[in-house]
């Protein structure tokens, strides 16, 4: 099902059931698995690789160049988006910068990702599964989101910020350090204010989620946060020791908040 008003330049892999509809651009190196679907108008090009059964809509432009001024490209950058992925109008999400020991050159996006309209994903994100981006939401280069985590409108995130699993950040904060797994974070500059208690009710049970709670307050009540999280690392249950882990390698800091409740 590809028009014959599209361009599809000789190269490209398409799997079955692929449908482009007119005036959408697929350059040579890219690769779309079974049943993708890509909207009039959208722009796919460079080393871009999305799995099965995504669909990208109108003016999307995935794979182009970063924005980075000092980057020369290689012809070796990429693209990978995995399966069941939703990517709306006028979202772009560039291609990775220099392969080196610290960086693998790519810009990836897990499976599941729900990307709402004029997003942008800038160069060597890595982005986990089950992700949604609301409108207008911004990642500077090389930031980290994990699974299951929720990103307000008009949120821009500072380059290198980490985002722990199954965090919600509210619309229109501004995120500049790291912050915790299953948390909650808003303002501008963006704050912890809490844990995100409606993601962890739709994952958890009761007895996980009180154990997240009390290593929560210690943390919001420690002098030394570090310090908590290295008596945490051993804790019986695995979202805890996610959560001290977390601390223990945050490079920009972590922004909790110490006021009133």
């Amino acid at each position: 099902m590809i028009s014959d008003k599209a361009i599809v330049e000789k190269g490209a892999k398409l799997g079955s059931g692929v449908v482009i509809e007119p005036f959408a651009y697929v350059g040579s190196g890219v690769e779309l698995g079974d049943n993708c679907v890509v909207k009039s108008g959208a722009k796919l090009v460079g080393n871009t690789k999305i799995g099965e059964n995504s669909k990208i809509y109108s003016y999307a432009i995935i794979g182009e160049a970063c924005q980075d001024i000092g980057h020369k490209p290689s012809g070796a950058e990429s693209v990978i988006i995995g399966k069941n992925s939703v990517i709306r109008e006028f979202a772009t999400i560039n291609s990775g910068t220099f392969k080196n020991e610290n960086c693998d050159g790519s810009t990836k996006i897990g499976d599941n990702a729900f990307i709402m309209a004029y997003c942008h994903i800038a160069h060597d994100c890595k982005v986990g599964n089950n992700i949604i981006f609301a409108n207008n939401a911004t990642l500077a280069g090389h930031v980290e989101i994990g699974d299951f985590t929720v990103v307000g409108g008009l949120t821009p995130i500072h380059q290198f910020v980490r985002i722990g699993e199954g965090c919600m950040i509210a619309g229109a904060s501004g995120v500049s350090q790291d912050i915790v797994p299953f948390c909650l974070a808003e303002g501008n500059r963006a704050y912890i204010r809490g844990l995100n208690v409606v993601g962890l009710r739709r994952r958890f049970n009761k007895v996980v989620i009180d154990e997240i709670h009390s290593a929560f307050r210690k943390l919001q009540k420690a002098h030394d946060i570090k310090e908590i999280a290295a008596q945490l690392t051993n804790h019986d249950c695995e979202q805890v020791r996610k959560m001290a882990e977390f601390i223990l390698n945050t490079t920009r800091g972590i922004p909790m908040y110490k006021g009133k409740q």
